[in-house]
């Protein structure tokens, strides 16, 4: 029977009798019925000689309920313009699904996926938040080839406005790089990086770089005993080794030899992609010591029981400046953290150490055939500028008085 189909009519269409089956026709769109089962079942089909067969057949739009019959009529007209146009709707609707796999393989969230797991990839838990952080919640869902140098700009921007510089440099660098990777595997349908015309510089302004002067240092060593865990001891530690701020935050028990004084940092969490070993000075293993220990993860640095490493940085720069300031009577020039790397690289400079093994200490790599052919692992070397670090940076922090002589001793 034909009928002009509405909601009400279908909800009312009873079962089929037992092992049958029947169809209402609309007389809205022509070859459109519900077809009702002796279960009570009502599917939406479309009754047509569709390309490539000699006769005509039904097949099914959707079931009732789960379509609506506007979006059944709407589907069955579309089919029949394909079918006019000799093109088969299933054989459409494959392609489309294929597509939209496409661009779902394609999108920035996917794609930032495959980034992560990528060997060898040195981006570590502090690139991967802040992708997930800044990145995902504007792109996650778009294909990755729509995103345009505007849409970089913004985000470097929001960065920057929240006053964080330094960190907008570090955005618009992981998105360079991320952007730049995604080009050179030619997969993803990205021809060229939405960043390659944008300059940091343009977007943030020029880079800020300082050493921290020695009344500076001094006050972050003791500012950093107000801080507390996990903050305080991670700042000292930062002026002890002159490590990389996620190198020690993200650090492990399990990377520790204490017996033998040893740090040795995993090829994963190095930006060289190569393992990197810290002698440790007395200094560093009083700081261990002091640390608590999780039985729930081994992560020296936590605020969830060492499941997850430290967050929050920009909390804890804030505390340290406020602290900084109280030391030293007065507001402390901006610095970022990673100035405590450069003031402690600096400080080597100062020092009676080889050059290359001051670039060794902070896990910079051999210059050119140095590279190549001189594989001595400077253990010693390194352990003894380390020393003479932390001697400097006590003399720094508890200067002696000036009317106390120091004796040589006599041989």
């Amino acid at each position: 029977m034909k009928r002009t189909l509405n909601d009400r009519l279908i909800r009312a269409l009873k079962p089929a009798a037992a092992g049958r089956r029947y169809e209402v026709k609309d007389i809205v769109v022509p070859g459109l019925a519900v077809r009702v089962t002796d279960n009570g079942r009502r599917t939406y089909v479309l009754r047509r000689r569709y390309p490539g067969s000699t006769h005509a057949n039904r097949r099914a739009l959707g079931d009732c309920g789960v379509i609506s019959l506007d979006d059944a009529r709407t589907k069955a007209r579309a089919w029949l313009e394909m079918i006019a146009r000799d093109v088969d709707p299933r054989t459409q609707e494959e392609r489309q699904r294929q597509v939209e796999r496409g661009k779902r393989r394609n999108t920035f969230a996917a794609v930032a996926e495959d980034f992560d797991k990528l060997p060898g990839e040195r981006k570590g838990y502090e690139a991967e938040r802040d992708i997930r952080r800044e990145f995902m919640p504007a792109w996650a869902n778009r294909p990755i080839a729509e995103i345009t140098p505007r849409d970089v700009r913004d985000i470097v921007k929001a960065v920057n406005d929240r006053g964080t510089p330094y960190q907008a440099h570090n955005i618009f660098v992981l998105a360079r790089r991320l952007f730049a990777w995604t080009v050179d595997q030619h997969v993803y349908g990205l021809e060229t990086s939405p960043c390659d015309r944008l300059k940091p510089k343009a977007l943030v302004g020029k880079r800020s770089a300082r050493t921290l002067t020695g009344d500076e240092l001094g006050a972050l060593w003791k500012a950093a005993e107000s801080l507390g865990y996990p903050y305080g001891p991670l700042f000292r530690l930062l002026a002890l080794t002159g490590q990389r701020k996620s190198e020690v935050a993200e650090a492990r028990w399990s990377e520790f030899d204490l017996a033998a004084k040893l740090w040795t940092i995993p090829a994963e969490r190095m930006k060289a992609d190569a393992a990197h070993v810290v002698p440790l000075t007395d200094d560093v293993i009083k700081i261990l010591s002091s640390l608590p220990r999780f039985n729930e993860g081994e992560h020296l640095f936590s605020t969830d029981s060492g499941v997850k490493p430290v967050d929050g940085f920009s909390n804890g720069k804030v505390k340290l400046d406020k602290a900084m300031a109280a030391e030293l009577g007065r507001v402390v020039d901006p610095f970022v953290i990673h100035d405590i790397r450069r003031t402690m690289r600096t400080g080597l400079s100062t020092l009676p150490i080889p050059d290359l093994v001051r670039e060794l200490v902070i896990a910079h790599s051999k210059p050119g055939l140095h590279k190549v052919y001189d594989q001595h692992a400077y253990l010693d070397e390194k352990r003894r500028a380390l020393d003479l670090w932390a001697a400097k940076l006590r003399s720094i922090i508890e200067p002696q008085p000036a009317n106390v002589i120091t004796l040589q001793a006599v041989s």
